[in-house]
């Protein structure tokens, strides 16, 4: 696990070559989401793919509120549709979003994991089994163990993990659930993850 990074490493990044992004988060989520892709510039091609908890009573607005802020297009997941690069999908409240084998997208009402649904485990982990090695899972702040065993599906599956430093985390539960179960490649501050995605688009593409 690599604990530490700096403006000097970079160019060191042992980061493989990825077709997606998947990211999870809960308490403190929408702020950290911001800086994590506060880095993503015009042209950003890989599909990035974002479980966050929100009250399922309500309508979100999470895409609304981060297509006026990013240069990419940035849209609630439709059941069905097929991933697109260059595309930041946001779970719709009340489901769950997963990958199918075809890499398109499905909407499922199953059983709450963790009293949550949308799942961060169902995405993580559906995702790693139509990705496979190819996937990069990022676990960011949060108030329950949800995406603690899909991250480490994604590791298991051959993708890369990387994990918000507790420390630096409105809610340590979440990545701390996940670093109990395995080391990730990556245990990072916000601004390094941020920069982590301008370095795996860039291989990738």
């Amino acid at each position: 696990m690599k604990t530490t990074l700096n403006s000097g490493e970079r160019a060191d990044w042992a980061l493989p070559v990825v077709d997606a992004i998947v990211v999870g988060a809960s308490a403190g989520g929408v702020e950290a989401l911001l800086n994590v892709f506060a880095s993503i510039k015009p042209g950003f091609r890989l599909p990035i793919l974002t479980v966050l908890h929100v009250p399922e009573e309500r309508r979100s607005q999470l895409a609304q509120v981060f297509a006026a802020r990013l240069p990419i297009r940035v849209k609630e997941a439709d059941d069905k549709e097929d991933i697109a690069p260059g595309t930041l999908y946001f779970a719709a409240p009340g489901y769950h979003l997963s990958v199918e084998a075809d890499r398109s997208l499905s909407l499922s009402q199953e059983d709450r994991v963790y009293h949550s649904r949308p799942s961060i485990d169902i995405l993580f982990s559906s995702a790693a089994d139509a990705f496979g090695a190819r996937l990069a899972g990022i676990l960011l702040t949060g108030a329950n163990n949800d995406g603690a065993s899909g991250l480490a599906y994604i590791k298991d599956c051959g993708g890369l993990t990387v994990v918000q430093d507790p420390n630096q985390a409105q809610a340590r539960t979440m990545p701390e659930a996940a670093l109990a179960l395995h080391s990730p490649d990556y245990l990072l501050p916000l601004n390094d993850i941020s920069q982590l995605l301008v370095e795996l688009e860039r291989i990738a593409c």
